[in-house]
């Protein structure tokens, strides 16, 4: 059975199920990841000391985790372009080196935990810890979701390319979606948490 409008675009919004799917998840990861900005935000001018990220977390890895993301957001962008002039093999090459910038944020991300972990940081620290921890936790499984999504589609989910070039092209796009609003995330997150 065909569902309608997987494809082509609807008559009532001009975009086609999927996008509206993912724009509606997307909403709600706003509102998730809002009301989260807003309890650092209240806690945050609630307390009588704060400190600066940029005292105790180390902004040179966080700033070399941004262009991590930013890179792999451009990736996202040159492997749906591929899809969009039917190349499936250039692709696989970007959706690949996509996955990998994804592998490397984490990675990076596991050393800083790590560092913090020896030196006896951890939620239960205190307000700042908490925060920081729950919101780059939340964020790490974001970009481990994402990574899954896309090393599907590089992997067995390819083979869809052949029956329905153009299914699989919005398929990628709409993964593309996410990718580039996790990016989004960090760009908020790390002046937040690391410089101010």
């Amino acid at each position: 059975m065909e569902i309608p409008y997987t494809v082509e675009a609807r008559r009532d919004t001009g975009l086609n199920n999927g996008k509206i799917g993912i724009w509606l998840f997307l909403a709600s990861e706003v509102m998730l990841f809002g009301a989260l900005f807003a309890s650092y935000i209240l806690i945050r001018t609630g307390s009588s000391s704060w400190p600066r990220g940029d005292t105790i977390l180390s902004v040179p890895l966080a700033t070399f985790n941004t262009l991590v993301l930013i890179s792999s957001s451009v990736t996202m962008v040159m492997a749906w372009a591929s899809l969009m002039r039917r190349k499936l093999g250039t692709f696989r090459m970007y959706i690949g080196g996509t996955v990998l910038l994804g592998l490397v944020f984490l990675i990076v991300k596991y050393f800083e935990y790590s560092d913090k972990f020896h030196h006896g940081h951890f939620p239960s620290t205190d307000n700042f810890y908490a925060i920081y921890f729950t919101l780059t936790g939340l964020h790490m499984l974001h970009v481990a979701g994402g990574m899954a999504v896309n090393a599907y589609f590089w992997g067995p989910g390819a083979k869809q390319y052949y029956t329905n070039p153009e299914w699989f092209t919005n398929r990628v796009e709409n993964s593309g979606l996410f990718w580039h609003f996790v990016d989004l995330v960090w760009i908020f997150l790390f002046p937040t948490l690391y410089l101010l």
